[in-house]
């Protein structure tokens, strides 16, 4: 309680309104301290210190705690997060974050269960508008790897105060909120260069929420989106194929519509070149035998969608449909080729291609389960057979 006749500093009044009992006080608050923020960092102003921000999220931490209507606290957590969009520069916006991530750590361990929920929806609301202070700067390079230190070292470094509860929840939305908000425009390489602090991050750990949070929450979500990035790669080759069926091109539209509302925008990734950071990571020295183990199952899975394996399974039954049928469409072109260049043998190209199919399936097994699964089941046996009969035609009678 301040003296009589003392003047709190302004933070500190803007702080115990935003905490106060009547929505009416809080309100106001609220949309004077972004007007306070507007006019303190401007460039003749000098802008906050740490300790003053400090004081600033503390009033904002408890005019959440004290929104309790479900309706109404989604609307004032987008309200706060948008906050950043107020502070004039880069370094401002950036230490305005580092206090948010302060606040919500040293003060999470105070809240209730019935509360959670709100202070995960801040957490996104948060971290989705932080992305989008990014996407206003064209993703730079210098401003990218400013932002990922911030996050790493405030809630990921192993000297991090942060509770595994943030931890664990800033790793399973990371990747849904860049999805969300830079999907239609990062490439592949942009998209690398935003998770390669956490590849580095899960290879050195020896946090097993840490690790679990980056291979669950983004590698293995990563290899979970190629089934849409194949409906997108589909997508655009219907657009460029003007022999399609003009009934296909109708039920491919309705399609294209139901995974839009569903899927919504999916990051692109060049699988073999995250497969090999991935692997370069994991491979040091100092990784724990762990984390090596279960970075190098999904380095497989990689290396695999690097090679046009997709999983097949997870796809939706239309595409899984037209995958195989474009599949047989090639087969049966590969053998109408071998049947014509090698008419000879069968005295016509057309008797030549009905024997010719099931020796190339076998042959083409047996190379798919070389190295996987070791010899195919079907073909060492007519092999043992030819044997036989070669041996009992080779004895003198």
């Amino acid at each position: 309680m301040a003296p009589a006749g003392v003047r709190l500093p302004p933070e500190i009044q803007l702080a115990q309104r935003l905490a106060g009992n009547e929505p009416v006080t809080r309100d106001r608050a609220l949309r004077r301290l972004r007007k306070y923020i507007v006019a303190r960092t401007q460039p003749a102003a000098g802008g906050f210190t740490h300790e003053e921000l400090l004081k600033v999220w503390k009033g904002l931490f408890y005019c959440m705690w004290m929104q309790d209507k479900p309706l109404l606290q989604e609307d004032l957590g987008r309200t706060i997060a948008r906050l950043v969009h107020a502070f004039q520069t880069n370094e401002a916006q950036l230490l305005f974050l580092q206090t948010f991530w302060q606040t919500l750590s040293r003060e999470w361990t105070g809240l209730d269960r019935l509360r959670l929920d709100k202070f995960y929806s801040l957490m996104r609301l948060v971290l989705r508008e932080s992305l989008r202070t990014l996407q206003m700067r064209g993703w730079e390079e210098r401003h990218v790897e400013q932002h990922l230190e911030l996050l790493t070292t405030e809630l990921l470094h192993p000297d991090s105060p942060a509770p595994k509860g943030v931890q664990s929840h800033f790793l399973e939305i990371f990747l849904q909120e860049l999805s969300r908000v830079g999907a239609k425009e990062l490439t592949a390489q942009q998209n690398l260069r935003l998770i390669q602090p956490f590849l580095e991050i899960a290879a050195r750990t020896r946090d097993r929420v840490v690790l679990h949070g980056v291979t669950g929450g983004i590698l293995e979500a990563v290899v979970e989106q190629a089934p849409l990035a194949i409906e997108d790669l589909m997508r655009e080759l219907d657009t460029q194929d003007g022999e399609a069926r003009e009934s296909e091109e109708e039920e491919e539209e309705e399609f294209e519509e139901d995974s839009e509302e569903e899927t919504g925008p999916v990051l692109q990734f060049d699988y073999e070149a995250l497969a090999g950071r991935l692997f370069e990571a994991a491979s040091q020295q100092d990784t724990p035998s762990q984390n090596r183990k279960r970075l190098y199952k999904v380095v497989r899975k990689l290396q695999q969608l690097a090679e046009g394996l997709f999983p097949e399974d997870e796809l939706p039954d239309k595409v899984c449909r037209r995958l195989q049928a474009g599949r047989r469409e090639r087969k049966a072109g590969r053998k109408r080729r071998r049947a014509k260049a090698r008419p000879g043998r069968t005295g016509g190209g057309e008797e030549h291609a009905g024997p010719a199919a099931p020796r190339e399936r076998r042959s083409r097994a047996a190379r798919g389960a070389r190295g996987r699964r070791g010899p195919g089941a079907q073909g060492p046996e007519p092999e043992r057979k030819k044997r036989r009969g070669s041996r009992g035609r080779g004895r003198p009678a």
